[in-house]
């Protein structure tokens, strides 16, 4: 069979698993093992491509980032930082959802996880915005939208497996994600303060509530200091600024904010421990299928294709790509899809002669995106779940808001001096 035919069956069996409920390693593994059957590419082969996918040093730093946005989390120290951002916010037109968005673009520099902000922020914010009148649709696409700032700022668990998998500099990658992720924070404030639901109006904050808030919330805001500020110095490498912010957590913020909650700290390594292990065989899998998209030619007659519209345009090969990840980032997670296709990737980034970390930031806001377009959507889909409105509803309050998206990611492409000034 050809090399075509075979990478058919492979996606057919991947989807048609996946639409079934099938988790996506396993829908991933399917069509893995139905290739390599039909290519005649032994088995031995393919599990050694799993292992190599998760035996990664630079993949540590993921379960210790989980670690910190559980802790936070489940400490209940994160709602200091929720009620700074009311006092910051609280008062502008469009209220809540305007400290959804701050409260998001603070949470994220601490969790690195689009799903941990998007749990954090539903179980925060939801009810008492359903109090004040806003409608639950919009809830759902608000907290959805602002979550996916947590894919761009650094600790950004898609841009360690980007750097991993793609050998780009991580610390390059957190940096240059910093203004995309502010772009969307502030294009989401914007939309809601003109074209979002009023509700209630708040009075503004007195310096004092605000001072207050402040210093309630310091030793939470410590934290994306000590990522940034460390891996930015040179101090630390990626997986240590979570080694030290998990470290700070365990000894200065519980005991000091909250000394119960050490009795439950197994519970929190054991959760930890169990989300990293999603991420970790799904990274296994999605590489054992990239493996089998490079060795079928997949990845060349797809970079040929692109060379032969775009030439070596750099900016016109990022359009292509960006349409490519768009329509991909509709049906697969961004962790998979950014392994499967790193070797298209590696190709068109020297084709076009293209920044390795300023591509990164392009897909990876990419990604972002595809995280609240249907049919698959996945942020989107879970904000719908804990607010409790229909998946439908919340992609219609979100069509507008994919303008904030798109200008950020053309934006990141025609300027790059601006997105790379930081790394």
């Amino acid at each position: 069979m050809s090399s075509p035919a075979i990478l058919g069956v492979m996606t057919f069996c991947f989807l048609f698993f996946g639409y079934l409920g099938v988790p996506v390693p396993f829908a991933l593994l399917c069509g893995v093992f139905v290739g390599a059957s039909m290519a005649d590419v032994s088995l031995a082969a393919i599990v050694q491509k799993i292992f190599d996918g998760v035996d990664n040093e630079a993949l540590l730093a993921i379960p210790f980032f989980l670690l910190v946005g559980e802790l936070m989390s489940s400490s209940n120290v994160i709602i200091r930082v929720a009620n700074l951002s009311l006092a910051l916010v609280g008062h502008i037109r469009g209220g809540l959802s305007q400290v959804v968005t701050v409260f998001s673009m603070m949470f994220s520099e601490m969790s690195g996880s689009t799903t941990a902000d998007v749990a954090v922020i539903s179980r925060a914010l939801a009810g008492p915005m359903k109090k004040e009148g806003y409608g639950g649709p919009f809830i759902a696409a608000i907290v959805a939208a602002a979550s996916t700032i947590a894919a761009l700022v650094p600790p950004s668990i898609t841009a360690v497996v980007y750097g991993a998998v793609g050998n780009v500099s991580i610390a390059g990658l957190f940096m240059a994600g910093v203004v995309p992720g502010l772009m969307i924070g502030l294009g989401l404030m914007i939309y809601c303060y003109f074209f979002g639901p009023v509700a209630a109006r708040r009075p503004r904050a007195s310096f004092g509530i605000v001072l207050r808030a402040g210093r309630d919330a310091v030793l939470p805001l410590m934290i994306p200091i000590i990522l940034l500020g460390g891996i930015l110095s040179g101090w630390f490498t990626p997986t240590e600024a979570g080694v030290v912010a998990a470290a700070w957590i365990l000894i200065v913020i519980i005991p000091a904010l909250n000394p119960k909650h050490l009795w439950q700290l197994p519970y929190d390594f054991c959760l930890a421990g169990l989300i990293f292990s999603l991420p970790l065989i799904t990274i296994g899998a999605a590489n054992a299928f990239g493996w089998m998209l490079a060795y079928l030619r997949g990845a060349s007659v797809i970079a040929e294709w692109i060379v032969a519209i775009a030439g070596n345009d750099p900016h016109l090969i990022m359009l292509l790509m960006v349409l490519l990840f768009t329509v991909i980032g509709d049906f697969i997670e961004p962790v998979p899809t950014i392994i499967i296709f790193m070797p298209l990737v590696n190709q068109l980034t020297q084709a076009g002669d293209i920044n390795p970390v300023h591509m990164g930031v392009v897909l990876i806001a990419t990604l972002a995106f595809g995280l609240i377009t249907p049919p698959y959507g996945l942020v989107l889909l879970m904000a719908s779940k804990f607010v409790g409105v229909r998946f439908s509803q919340a992609l219609r309050a979100a069509l507008p808001i994919y303008v904030v998206f798109l200008i950020t990611i053309v934006f990141c492409i025609y300027v790059p001096k601006v997105v790379l000034w930081l790394p």
